[in-house]
């Protein structure tokens, strides 16, 4: 026996069992709500997400630390917003963009920033092999809660914000590329530059396990126009062997007009099967943790008036060796880059000379070696600092994208 109180069931003896319902009972809590837990919980079965940490990163568009717009695109790259990759192959030229949102149904929805491609250079006649893509690659050893290629593989839901000026029939594509696999889905895009979100299922895949590494092993593509080449068959919407012109069957031509755009906002992978009722909430992160989620794919350093790079010691009088550490560590030895070798100083003490060349050597998962030469006046084993020269876009990056 229980007494009820407000806002309360209180069972008669400490330590009995309170029994909400009976086996086959359904409980119903409405959306919204939340269920507190300062104690210990037991027999709620698998948890609504297996995984902690989104497995799309920086899907809500907020981090975007190569820049915040990039116009004349024509190849295939990371531009902008962190992780997002516009996949392009002689299919319109495009200005990519890091938006910030002030109104409409994603912005009321909690996002602020999405990702918009504007055609710049029309292309309405693609040819065969012409392709334009938005993509997410995800590491295997990521996506192992997927249990790919086993008995017990679990079924994706993909969802996102989009905000396109064509309307009709867009597609969504998994890829498998550790087995050469891939699913397709339609969508249909219905208001013309008006929010809509969508909610697409993908099937399980008995089929093909996926590695367990740091390689790319599947990738989102959320098609944007494609030639005949993928087009041309029938959409595969089970999982099968990839075929190209089974990938994008049915998608309209965003690039058929210098008016056209396209945005893309709150970016989320489920595991298991959901509609737009009860599709999880988008995992906002703090910009904190999703900036270090994506600097282990790119980072980038922009220095300020004679802020200290790196540390070293001196080797002679007109050489210096310093080790500048990475942010994060990152997913490979990444690829280094930085702003030209005059925007550098080493300082002794009170002392400052500038630099006529900066390199880098011996780079591991968290830092690399700088070789820094200077035409005279350093003093050998004694310690330095590199600095910058206080002017303006100086960087050091590194990118070990997928």
């Amino acid at each position: 026996m229980s007494t009820i109180e407000v806002n309360k069931i209180t069972p008669v003896s400490g330590g009995t069992t309170v029994q909400v319902g009976e086996s086959g009972d359904t409980i119903n809590i409405p959306a919204g709500a939340t269920i507190a837990n300062a104690g210990t919980s037991t027999g709620f079965g698998d948890s609504l997400r297996p995984n902690v940490n989104p497995i799309i990163i920086n899907g809500d568009m907020a981090v975007s630390q190569r820049s915040t717009s990039v116009a004349s695109i024509t190849s295939s790259g990371y531009y902008t917003v962190d992780r997002i990759r516009l996949g392009i192959s002689s299919l319109g030229t495009w200005t990519l963009t890091q938006e910030s949102l002030t109104s409409g149904n994603a912005y009321i929805n909690g996002f602020s920033k999405a990702f918009k491609i504007d055609c710049t250079t029309a292309d309405g006649s693609p040819g065969a092999s012409d392709s334009l893509t938005i993509s997410q690659k995800f590491e295997g050893q990521d996506l192992q809660l997927l249990k790919k290629g086993t008995a017990n593989a679990e079924k994706i839901t993909v969802a996102f914000w989009i905000k396109a000026t064509k309307t009709g029939t867009f597609i969504a594509e998994l890829y498998d590329h550790d087995n050469t696999r891939s699913c397709s889905k339609a969508y249909t895009v219905s208001s013309s530059n008006t929010w809509e979100h969508k909610v697409v299922n993908f099937p399980a895949d008995t089929t093909g396990a996926l590695d367990n590494d740091n390689a790319n092993s599947l990738t989102l593509f959320l098609w944007q126009g494609a030639g005949s080449n993928f087009t041309s068959g029938t959409l595969n919407t089970s999982w099968g062997s990839a075929t190209n012109s089974n990938r994008a069957v049915g998608q309209v031509n965003n690039a058929d007009s210098t008016s056209n755009n396209v945005h893309i906002t709150g970016l989320q992978l489920e595991v298991g099967e959901y509609t737009s009722s009860t599709l999880p909430p988008f995992q906002h992160e703090s910009f904190d943790n999703n900036l270090e989620r994506c600097q282990r794919y790119f980072f980038k350093n922009n220095s300020v008036a004679n802020m200290p790079m790196a540390s070293g010691v001196c080797n002679g009088t007109t050489n210096a060796r310093a080790v500048y550490y990475f942010p994060k560590t990152m997913r490979a030895n990444p690829s280094l880059d930085k702003s030209s070798s005059t925007d550098f100083k080493v300082q002794i003490g009170g002392s400052v000379h500038d630099t006529t060349n900066v390199a880098f050597y011996y780079q591991n998962l968290n830092q690399a070696l700088l070789y820094v030469d200077v035409s005279s006046g350093l003093t050998d084993g004694k310690g330095c600092l590199v600095i910058d020269d206080g002017g303006s876009n100086i960087f050091i990056s590194g990118s070990a994208e997928l």
